[in-house]
């Protein structure tokens, strides 16, 4: 007797049970009962997906074959040679602050997935990349008119790129032909959740639609040689909207980070298959567009005050040492549970600490609300900032100041023990160039300096107070 089972009748994906969602392609309502000898072939499966994908029969992946060797026909190579072969070139684009993050520049073949708040700055960033990359830029936009893009790049833009075309257009089966006519070295897409492709019933935006609308860009990107930037918003999570696997279906994921009413703005690389991910841009918004700081420590500190509850910190952003500030506020709550709100650090992580220098420390903070702010908007999750953050609550429940002059930082322990961090040499020197004379760290092996002030716990940062 055949058992009963349920094909979807969009992907021929087979269940042994009913459920109103088809788990491979995600369809709604599209599961039939049927019996066990409707098994679909693997081929007729593979050929329903290519279609659903608009891949074109003569670009479909087909069955690799099976290749057999004779034992001189086959030269092993090292793996340092291996990869001087397969290495691409990379392509400077005229930002070098975006080269920096990428690792040299953009990759052709690749997709480039930007992502950020609203009004952080993405197709600021991406239209400063059309004006000053040297070659043909096609810049699509969803959302906007070829008039209301023209004055932002006007007037944002230093340079002008006459090599730039605009395209005002969401069905990515267009734009793909639109590409293939015109032949762009980059193709900018603003945004990826506007786009739409018309073999999905889904509307634009929803997971289907994103995926099926990035495999056909990836496809276009491989099969052009042409780098693609997709500029995609973020969640209230802080994630990317739509799927999490829409991450692995692109080369690089950069994330464009900051406060949208405040002018700084990091734009960091989390995903580079082309290179590393351990470099970040501190960028200002000016009336021109984005410009990078070079000497971030100097503007962050320019309003610093000593006073309780400010403490400088060094932190590590990259290959980048800088000096920020960090304050504290702490006052009697006014409800029954006392608050814990950061701004620019992370909440869950101020909590641990708080609950740390009570247990540990015994400054008992459950009758007081704690408030944290790093100057000048940016996020910042570096874990030097842990004794810098518990140092500035110590200094603000004292409502005494350290003396002037002063950095600190390290990494604090659930046991209230302090740990030594990454850059400790880089992170005194960028201070000590700085001016700063007093450095209170995690008690490391470090040659004996009399501006030193080691700390095995977090609690013996109260004798430091002035």
């Amino acid at each position: 007797m055949n058992k009963p089972i349920f094909v979807c009748s969009k992907c021929d994906a087979q269940s042994p049970k009913w459920s109103g969602r088809c788990i491979e392609c995600g369809e709604w309502g599209s599961l039939k009962e049927g019996t066990e000898n409707q098994n679909v072939s693997l081929a007729k499966r593979r050929e329903k997906i290519f279609t659903t994908l608009g891949i074109p029969p003569n670009r479909r992946v087909r069955s690799a074959s099976v290749v057999s060797f004779a034992k001189n026909d086959f030269s092993p190579r090292s793996v340092g040679e291996a990869g001087k072969t397969s290495t691409k070139p990379k392509t400077r684009t005229g930002l070098d602050y975006f080269d920096k993050v990428l690792g040299g520049g953009l990759t052709s073949g690749s997709l480039i997935l930007l992502g950020g708040d609203p009004g952080v700055g993405k197709s600021t960033l991406a239209l400063a990349l059309a004006a000053n990359f040297p070659e043909k830029v096609m810049y699509v936009s969803a959302e906007e008119s070829a008039d209301q893009v023209n004055d932002r790049y006007n007037r944002l833009a230093t340079k002008q790129n006459n090599d730039l075309i605009f395209v005002n257009e969401d069905n990515v089966e267009t734009i793909r032909a639109t590409i293939e006519e015109h032949q762009p070295k980059v193709a900018i897409i603003d945004s990826l959740q506007t786009i739409f492709s018309s073999e999905i019933k889904n509307q634009a935006g929803s997971p289907n639609q994103l995926k099926a609308v990035t495999a056909k860009l990836a496809e276009i990107a491989k099969t052009e040689n042409i780098t693609l930037l997709l500029i995609g918003h973020v969640t209230k999570e802080g994630e990317l909207a739509g799927p999490k696997t829409l991450e692995h279906l692109v080369d690089a994921v950069l994330y464009l980070e900051g406060d949208k009413y405040k002018q700084y703005r990091l734009l960091r690389s989390v995903k580079n298959r082309f290179g590393a991910t351990d470099e970040v841009a501190i960028l200002e918004m000016a009336k021109n567009g984005l410009n990078e700081v070079l000497n971030p420590s100097k503007i962050f500190l320019a309003e610093a005050k000593d006073q309780p509850g400010s403490v400088i910190c060094p932190v590590a952003e990259g290959s980048q040492v800088f000096l920020v500030e960090v304050q504290a506020l702490v006052a009697k709550t006014s409800f029954g549970y006392p608050k814990r709100s950061a701004s620019g650090f992370d909440q869950k992580r101020l909590e641990l600490l708080t609950t740390i220098l009570t247990k540990r420390v015994g400054i008992n903070l459950s009758n007081f609300d704690v408030y944290i702010n790093i100057a000048g908007g940016l996020a910042l999750k570096e874990p030097a900032l842990d004794l810098a953050v518990s140092s500035s609550i110590i200094s603000a429940y004292q409502d005494k100041a350290f003396s002037g002059g002063t950095v600190i930082f390290g990494e604090v322990g659930l046991g209230g023990e302090t740990r030594a961090v990454v850059k400790t040499k880089e992170r005194i020197k960028e201070a000590v160039k700085l001016g700063f004379k007093k450095v209170i760290m995690p008690a490391v092996d470090l040659h004996p300096s009399g501006g030193l002030a080691l700390v095995k716990e977090v609690g013996e940062v109260l004798r430091l107070l002035k």
